[in-house]
């Protein structure tokens, strides 16, 4: 017996595997589009468009949200062309910004300033009216009439510089302990704010954190976001301390190196060997490295304590990437770019840069280096 199926059902047939692999395409489609747009995007400290915990993609989007118009400029040519009079420039992640050229064309943009974590020398150029005064952990009341932080209450913000102003003459607001200061100068309105942890993602869960950033990087409705990622200028006829050191200094001091060396040697000579000795007590390593830290810190030697914070995430670095001890830096920073989504100049200078000039600046370093160090481990 010969059977024949109906061509009816075939073309149904046809028609529903059609409709399902239709069907398996656009779930397809829509679960890559919604890992696209929700995944990670890793970037470097107060990025606008990273969503790490020390970008700043959060506020960015809230300001944008609130109806601020927001322009996130990627080098200073950007922020030339977007400045204007009723403009809000944020300047952050300001030890990038290097030379008298790029400082000047800062200082001559219109509008008002935010200026975040400065320098010394972009303080003096973007903020001459205030100057540096200390240290505080940046939080608790405002205490001061400045509206936007009355609105914002208590904050917890961290270790901040503090701030006063250079002259007696320059009237000034200060909140939060001098960690916020606000002058108004030739019809520009200038604040200066020590920290920038409260403003990254991480940051804006504190205490009042998120209202104190969206009231101070809201105030106008136009805002231009410019947080260097790499090196802006260059510093020409700079030099070094060991230019002005003179060559008998040298001389001097190799002698007494051999000095020294010979009275070691004639000193460390040993008839058998060394005995264990049983410890009386014991010491904690955490007790230790308090003990070391508070050391630095009451010398103000942020330059050991820098070095030794590199140091030791290079010796953990290393292994993992492969190299050994006696990798140059530029090898180093290659390998290291290859394993995280940071520049390569940032990297350079958070690894191999120069010694911090004040605590919040180690404590910054502190934290791109545990960035970094995590950043490898996870890739």
């Amino acid at each position: 017996m010969t059977t024949h199926s109906s061509p009816r059902v075939s073309v149904t047939q046809w028609r529903t595997a059609r409709w399902i692999a239709l069907a398996v395409a656009a779930v397809v489609a829509v679960a890559a589009l919604t890992t696209f747009l929700t995944a990670p995007r890793p970037g470097g400290l107060m990025e606008a468009d990273s969503t790490s915990p020390d970008g700043a993609h959060a506020l960015v989007t809230l300001l944008g949200d609130h109806g601020v118009e927001v322009v996130v400029a990627d080098d200073l040519d950007a922020v030339v062309r977007a400045a204007r009079p009723d403009t809000l420039l944020v300047v952050a992640q300001t030890y990038f910004l290097y030379g008298e050229d790029t400082l000047t064309t800062l200082a001559s943009l219109p509008g008002d300033r935010l200026v975040v974590a400065p320098t010394a020398g972009t303080r003096e150029r973007l903020a001459p009216g205030v100057r540096r005064d200390g240290t505080t952990p940046f939080g608790g009341r405002p205490g001061c009439d400045l509206p936007e932080a009355m609105r914002s209450g208590a904050a917890d913000l961290g270790v901040s510089d503090t701030f006063k102003a250079a002259a007696d003459d320059v009237p000034v607001t200060t909140c939060y302990d001098g960690a916020l200061i606000r002058y108004t100068e030739a019809g520009r309105t200038v604040t200066v704010v020590g920290s920038n942890d409260f403003m990254t993602n991480a940051g804006l869960l504190g205490k009042g954190n998120a209202a104190l950033a969206m009231n101070l990087a809201g105030a106008r409705d136009r805002v231009i976001w410019y947080a260097p990622q790499r090196t802006e200028g260059t510093i020409e006829g700079a030099r070094t301390i060991a230019d002005l050191i003179p060559d008998q200094v040298y001389w001097a001091v190799l002698q007494l190196c051999l000095a020294v060396a010979l009275i070691a040697w004639w000193r460390g000579r040993r008839l058998g060997p060394l005995v264990a000795e049983k410890l009386p007590v014991v010491v904690r390593a955490s007790e230790t490295v308090e003990g070391r830290a508070r050391l630095y810190r009451s010398r103000r030697a942020r330059d050991r304590a820098a070095a030794a914070l590199r140091t030791a995430t290079l010796a953990r670095l290393l292994p993992r990437l492969g190299l050994g001890t006696s990798a140059t830096d530029s090898a180093v920073t290659e390998a290291v770019a290859q394993r995280v989504s940071l520049d390569p100049n940032t990297l350079a200078y958070s690894l191999f840069g120069p010694s911090p000039t004040s605590d919040a600046e180690l404590h910054q370093l502190a934290h791109q280096l545990d960035v970094i160090e995590r950043q490898v481990t996870q890739s």
